[in-house]
């Protein structure tokens, strides 16, 4: 094995593939909550980073060290990363139903602070819904070394960094338009999203 362009082309386009379903998150989270600040974008950003970058490396040790537990551990991933998605993205579209005219609205925004956030736990749990899937990679790394597994899994990072930084400026160029909405949408997309890595995972 060598550190060459195909490596690096093959890690690249793993890291798209595998960013998509965090993309589409993080879509939903810049429509929802459009005014951002960028230390929040980069937070948002760089936990799914952070789980994309674990998540193979943990497949990894797993094919090296406990190979049969990972293969019953694998099916359950769909139904984790359904549960999670159908879990937060119902609370959005109950949030957004219930949400008040305008004028108080707006008043309940000046004093709690930005409006649509959520905290530490909900990432978490989105970051572990958008990755779980990426534990399948480490079947696919295991026979490199774990100096190139660990590369590949920086650059996976890297790439995924990227495109929810995208994906955050994006949905907030629509929130911007769809505030009224955006809650909805969301909430909706995310449900899409847990349904489509629940039926790719058991289905095909």
């Amino acid at each position: 094995m060598a550190y060459d362009w195909l490596f690096f082309l093959n890690s690249v386009l793993f890291g798209i593939g595998l960013a998509m379903d965090a993309f589409s998150v993080s879509l939903v989270r810049g429509l929802v909550e459009p005014g951002m600040r960028t230390r929040r974008k980069c937070l948002i950003a760089g936990t799914f980073a952070l789980f994309q970058i674990g998540m193979p490396l943990i497949g990894w040790v797993f094919v090296h060290t406990l190979v049969e537990r990972f293969r019953k551990l694998e099916k359950f991933t769909p139904w984790i990363a359904l549960i999670l998605l159908l879990y937060i993205g119902i609370q959005l579209i109950v949030e957004a139903a219930g949400k008040k005219p305008e004028a108080d609205a707006s008043k309940d925004e000046d004093e709690s602070g930005e409006a649509g956030r959520f905290g530490v736990g909900k990432l978490l749990l989105m970051g572990i819904a958008t990755s779980i899937d990426a534990l399948s990679v480490g079947v696919t790394i295991s026979e490199l070394p774990w100096q190139m597994a660990l590369v590949e899994a920086l650059i996976i990072g890297l790439v995924t960094f990227g495109i929810c930084l995208g994906g955050i400026r994006l949905g907030a160029l629509f929130g911007t338009k769809f505030k009224k909405q955006a809650g909805l949408i969301g909430g909706v997309i995310l449900i899409l999203i847990g349904l489509e890595i629940f039926i790719k995972g058991v289905f095909f």
